[in-house]
């Protein structure tokens, strides 16, 4: 688990679990609000968001070559398999 999931988990829980009331659960919800809206947060989770998506992309790319290399072994299988045993 990364330290930014483990971090908002944390969070959760504390703010479900908290016993302190209502005036505390506000406190920590205008807190969580400022982290959010911190130039420097939302810098890092711009730049996570951007890195996440040239992975996926990168991912797409390996995962539709490895398909195509399958279906192509598949198809010759098929082709040697029907050259030896043709049907009557």
């Amino acid at each position: 688990m990364s330290k930014l999931s483990l971090l908002a988990a944390g969070g959760v829980g504390y703010v479900l679990g908290a016993r302190a009331g209502r005036e505390r659960y506000e406190q920590i919800k205008l807190q969580a609000q400022k982290v959010a809206r911190n130039p420097q947060v939302q810098d890092v989770a711009q730049r996570a968001k951007d890195e996440a998506a040239a992975q996926a992309t990168a991912a797409a790319g390996v995962v539709k070559d490895k398909v195509t290399d399958a279906a192509s072994a598949a198809a010759d299988k098929v082709r040697q398999e029907t050259s030896i045993n043709p049907a009557p």
